[in-house]
C-alpha cells in the first residue's frame, strides 16, 4: 500500500475499453430505435471517457483509469442520454454532459472507499488497496477536476448546476459522517444523506439530458424531481438487498452492511421498534455486540429477514419508485416516458 514511484513506471497502462453495456434495468426497453440510439451514445460516453482522463503523467494516466477500466452501471451517463431523447441526443454537448456526471460519480467512489475502507469496488481492488489513501483521494480529486474542465466548456447553467450537485455530494457524506444532530428525527436524516449523495448527481442527469438537447426547457423540472426521486430508492433497495441477498443471484456478500454497522434503513426501523418491542431490542442488542462470527451474522440475516422493520424499508423504497413514476406525468408520451416508467419499476424489482 505504501508505493514507491518505481512502481508506477512498471504499471501498464490500460489498452482496453472499459466492459459496459446499458445498465441491465434499461436493456429491456420495447422500442428497439431507442435501445439502439442509447448503445451507440454510450459508446460514444466511453470513448470520451477515456480521452477526458489521458495524461501525460506516469501516475495519474494509470490511477485515473483504474475504475473507469472496471466497467460499472453507467446510470446516470445513461440517464443524461435517455432524457435528451426528448429532443436531439446527438449533439456533442450532450455526449460531454454524460461524461462529466461519470466523472464527478467515479471522483466520488475513490473517496467513499478510503472513508469506508471497502477493499473492492467493481470486481476488482480498491484503489487505496493498491496505492494508498494519498494517492486514493488525489485521483479522485483529479477526477473532479477534469469533470470541471469539461462543464466549464458547456456554459454558465451546466456550470452552475454542476457547482449545486457537488456541494450536495459534499454535504450529504459530511452529514452522513457527523451523524444526525441531538433530537433530529434519524429517519429524516437517513432520507436527508441519500438525497443529498445519491439523488442530487442523478437528478442532474436527467436535466443535463434536457438541457442540452434542445428539448423543452420545462421539462427539467418533472426528470428532475424523477431523478432524485429513484436515486433514494436505488439506495433503499441497497439495504434490502444487503438483508435478503443470498450471494449468488446479486453477487453481493449478505450482511456486509449490517456486520460493519452501517446504519442501514431496516435496522433504523429495528432500533425504533425496539423502543416497545423486547424481541427488537433483543436483536439490536445482539447485533451491537458485533458480528464477526459467521453463525451469529447469519443468526441475525434470518431475523431480519422475517422482520416487519425490512418490510417496512422495502415499502419505503417502493413509495419513493411511486414518487418518481409521478413525477414523469408532466412528460408527453412515448418511449422515453415508458423506459424512464420501466427502469423504476426494474430498480425495486433487482437483485443487485
Amino acid at each position: 500500500r505504501n508505493c514507491c514511484y518505481p512502481y508506477w513506471i512498471q504499471t501498464k497502462e490500460s489498452q482496453l475499453m472499459p466492459k459496459t453495456s446499458l445498465p441491465r434495468q434499461l436493456r429491456k426497453v420495447a422500442d428497439k430505435d431507442l435501445l439502439a440510439k442509447l448503445e451507440a451514445g454510450l459508446e460514444r460516453v466511453e470513448e470520451e471517457l477515456i480521452a477526458a482522463v489521458a495524461h501525460t503523467d506516469p501516475i495519474a494516466k494509470v490511477t485515473t483509469r483504474h475504475l473507469i477500466d472496471a466497467g460499472g452501471k453507467r446510470i446516470r451517463p445513461t440517464l443524461v442520454l435517455l432524457c435528451a431523447q426528448l429532443g436531439d441526443a446527438s449533439t456533442d454537448e450532450v455526449i460531454k454532459s454524460a461524461v462529466v456526471v461519470e466523472l464527478t460519480h467515479i471522483g466520488t467512489l475513490y473517496h467513499d472507499d478510503v472513508m469506508d475502507n471497502a477493499p473492492k469496488r467493481r470486481g476488482v481492488d480498491s484503489a487505496h488497496e493498491i496505492w494508498g489513501n494519498n494517492v486514493a483521494i488525489l485521483t479522485g480529486d483529479l477526477l473532479f477536476a477534469r469533470a470541471s474542465q469539461l462543464v466549464s466548456k458547456l456554459g454558465q447553467k451546466a456550470l452552475t448546476l454542476q457547482a449545486d450537485t457537488f456541494e450536495r455530494l459534499c454535504l450529504g457524506q459530511l452529514n452522513e459522517t457527523v451523524g444526525p444532530a441531538e433530537g433530529q428525527d434519524v429517519i429524516e436524516h437517513y432520507l436527508s444523506v441519500l438525497s443529498d449523495k445519491t439523488g442530487s448527481l442523478i437528478s442532474a442527469s436527467a436535466e443535463l439530458g434536457v438541457l442540452f438537447s434542445g428539448a423543452d426547457q420545462n421539462l427539467r423540472e418533472p426528470v428532475r424531481k424523477y431523478g432524485e426521486a429513484i436515486g433514494v430508492a436505488f439506495q433503499l433497495i441497497d439495504d434490502v438487498i444487503d438483508i435478503h441477498s443470498d450471494g449468488k443471484t446479486s453477487g453481493k456478500t449478505p450482511g456486509t452492511d449490517l456486520r460493519a454497522g452501517v446504519p442501514t434503513l431496516p435496522v433504523l426501523y429495528l432500533r425504533q421498534d425496539a423502543q416497545h418491542d423486547p424481541a427488537s431490542a433483543k436483536l439490536v442488542e445482539i447485533i451491537d455486540g458485533g458480528l464477526e462470527d459467521d453463525a451469529s451474522l447469519n443468526d441475525v440475516l434470518e431475523q431480519m429477514r422475517k422482520h416487519p422493520a425490512t418490510e417496512r424499508a422495502f415499502q419505503e423504497a417502493k413509495r419513493w419508485a411511486d414518487q418518481a413514476i409521478a413525477a414523469l406525468d408532466d412528460l408527453p408520451a412515448g418511449p422515453v416516458r415508458e423506459a424512464l416508467t420501466n427502469f423504476a419499476d426494474a430498480v425495486i424489482e433487482r437483485q443487485n
